[in-house]
């Protein structure tokens, strides 16, 4: 019904940077809020940046001042720019977002993850 693809993972070294990006595709009427999530081995995922539709954005307080999180909302596209890089940063990130269907429901919906490492 609807489907999220990220992609831009990968391996970097500390002090580095990455750009994931997470598209949206299917039948979907409105996006809402857009989030990136990550979840490292051995701990639970968590939030890293949500922005809503009326462009707010919020960060957890970890990645504040390295990592931006920006939308096209053309494109259906949520973009998460990392710098500084950390190897604390290493986890899976997911994207999430929240939209509303052709059919008028509201629905949430996880991309398969993009696995980033950093190494010291």
């Amino acid at each position: 019904q609807v489907q999220l693809v990220e992609s831009g993972g990968g391996l970097v070294q500390a002090g580095g940077s990455l750009r994931l990006s997470c598209a949206a595709s299917g039948l979907i009427f409105r996006i809402n809020a857009m989030s990136w999530y990550r979840q490292a081995p051995g701990n639970e995922r968590e939030l890293v940046a949500t922005l809503t539709s009326g462009g707010s954005a919020e960060y957890a307080d970890s990645v504040k001042g390295r990592f931006t999180i920006s939308r096209d909302n053309a494109k259906k596209t949520v973009y998460l720019q990392m710098n500084s890089l950390k190897p604390e940063d290493t986890a899976v990130y997911y994207c999430h977002t929240e939209v509303v269907t052709t059919s008028l429901s509201d629905l949430g919906v996880w991309g398969q993850g993009t696995l980033v490492t950093v190494s010291s």
